[in-house]
């Protein structure tokens, strides 16, 4: 394949296509631009050897047709001088440097319209290049938020939300049930004290009811004496 025909399959290529099938789009598309300076470096090679030629045939045209001009003032001369066949010989020099002047310079046109059209398929390929390098960050960009997203939502995805709060609602039913454990011991163990202690009270007021029964009793019998 030419190298022409490989570029124009690199730019007619569906880019969407090609990061479908790509397992990594982010090296896909570095390669694709990759590929396309190695394509304009191969183009503006072959645009340099078609200058060169250019040149070369521009210079031979001239040549001969410089020549032919020579060949003719020579003929001038030799008749001038009165050498009818000397000045046969010049002109017959003169038809051989025309005939190869028209086969150059037809060969020159040929080269400058190739040239021409080199030129142009050059440029409109760095100009692709120069789209594809401001392209490739944003396409990378996006690539790695797409990726990103892709990852949350398979964690979001692996997330079974309703086992999860089902065992949160039995861890709340375990601490609700010893926290109603530690009430109800806590009111048993203040029950006890205070019953204790009323039973105290109820000692004390025995005891003061005994003396000061005992007492009333001393003044009765003091009384009574």
């Amino acid at each position: 394949m030419g190298i022409f025909g490989r570029i124009s399959d690199i730019f007619k290529a569906n880019v969407n296509d090609a990061l479908d099938k790509a397992e990594d789009p982010s090296k896909m598309i570095k390669l694709m631009v990759v590929e396309m300076q190695e394509s304009i470096a191969k183009a503006t090679s072959a645009l340099a050897t078609a200058m060169a030629q250019e040149k070369k045939m521009e210079r031979s045209y001239k040549q001969h047709a410089t020549a032919a001009q020579n060949w003719e003032q020579k003929a001038m001369q030799a008749l001038s001088a009165g050498n009818e066949d000397l000045a046969r010989k010049a002109l017959a020099k003169k038809a051989d440097a025309e005939g190869q002047a028209n086969q150059y310079k037809g060969m020159y046109d040929q080269a400058t319209t190739t040239t021409s059209k080199l030129k142009g398929q050059v440029d409109t390929l760095k100009a692709k290049l120069n789209e594809a390098k401001m392209k490739e960050s944003t396409l990378l960009a996006r690539q790695e938020a797409a990726d990103a997203q892709k990852k949350i939502a398979k964690q979001v995805g692996s997330f079974d939300a309703s086992s999860t709060f089902s065992k949160f609602d039995k861890f709340e039913e375990k601490i609700l049930k010893a926290e109603a454990e530690a009430e109800a011991f806590t009111e048993l163990s203040g029950d006890g004290s205070a019953s204790l202690n009323d039973e105290f009270k109820q000692l004390e007021q025995s005891s003061a009811v005994d003396d000061d029964l005992a007492k009333l009793r001393a003044k009765l019998n003091q009384g009574g004496v």
